[in-house]
């Protein structure tokens, strides 16, 4: 005899039912209802076959974990463009008061002179960009980027962060060019930030059951930008990569201790830090 065990179930859900039955060995059969589908069973099967389906829904909501909760109304910031006007400002001010390029002999990422001590080269040859359509890319880099970053990890710790990657980025690459080499301008910095962002989504999708092989999309499509974005003409490929590859260490860090939000104290102080190492930085070069 058979009984209804599950009525006025969608197509798809009575499908599964089915399904989960067919696996344990229970026989099924569906009907259309004037209200949806219904499953019925042999009467003698009615309590395993409830079993078996509660099994499965339990199983599908643990696997079907729920997501991270979004930190964007906490940290929603527009952080980016105010760091693209900074930006903008300096290379203003500085091709006008110096036409003949001193500052970024001066002042640049030079291989050289950071391996023998003025190690403020790092980070003043962020700020230093040689024309205007290097500028240009740069700020629209920084302000999407940069910004992404900050919406994530916060307007202290996230400009802490694309600091630190940009500076690291220019003293490995220092080490490795040793001298006769020197390049100016934010991108290993903007690179750093796409490789905390490709970290932070590989570790993301990765905590996800199912989702390993998906957790690789963000490092691909971060190697892609820096094909893309990041080999140019004039383009100083292996301090974008280095700063790439920083970027990825430190939201790896990040992404792994770093549980919840933090406070606008910690904020507060992680962007006095990043304010210091520069303005120490440009005193250092004085």
């Amino acid at each position: 005899m058979m009984t209804v065990i599950f009525n006025n179930l969608s197509e798809d859900d009575a499908n599964t039912y089915r399904l989960v039955l067919s696996s344990t060995g229970i026989s099924s059969h569906s009907r259309k209802g004037k209200n949806g589908w219904n499953i019925l069973v042999n009467a003698t099967d009615y309590e395993n076959a409830l079993n078996a389906v509660d099994q499965y829904l339990k199983d599908d909501q643990n696997f079907h974990t729920v997501p991270e909760p979004l930190w964007y109304d906490y940290q929603r910031t527009f952080t980016g463009l105010w760091v693209a006007v900074i930006l903008l400002v300096c290379h203003v001010a500085i091709v006008t008061g110096d036409a003949s390029g001193f500052f970024i002999r001066a002042y640049g990422s030079s291989a050289y002179h950071i391996l023998h001590g003025e190690l403020y080269r790092s980070v003043t040859s962020l700020m230093l960009h040689a024309n205007t359509l290097h500028i240009m890319g740069n700020i629209v880099g920084i302000t999407i980027f940069g910004t992404a970053v900050s919406t994530i990890m916060g307007w202290g710790v996230g400009w802490f962060m694309i600091l630190v990657t940009g500076i690291a980025g220019n003293l490995v690459n220092a080490l490795l060019y040793k001298s006769g080499h020197i390049s100016v301008g934010a991108s290993t910095a903007i690179f750093g930030a796409i490789g905390i962002l490709s970290a932070y989504q590989f570790f993301k999708k990765f905590r996800q059951p199912g989702h390993k092989i998906k957790a690789l999309l963000p490092l691909s499509c971060g190697l892609a930008l820096l094909g893309i974005l990041g080999s140019g003409k004039y383009s100083d490929l292996m301090a974008h990569l280095f700063g790439f590859f920083t970027g990825i260490i430190s939201g790896s860090f990040y992404s792994i201790f770093v549980k919840r939000p933090t406070s606008k104290g910690y904020q507060a102080c992680f962007l006095i830090a990043a304010i210091g190492i520069i303005a120490t930085a440009w005193m250092k070069a004085f």
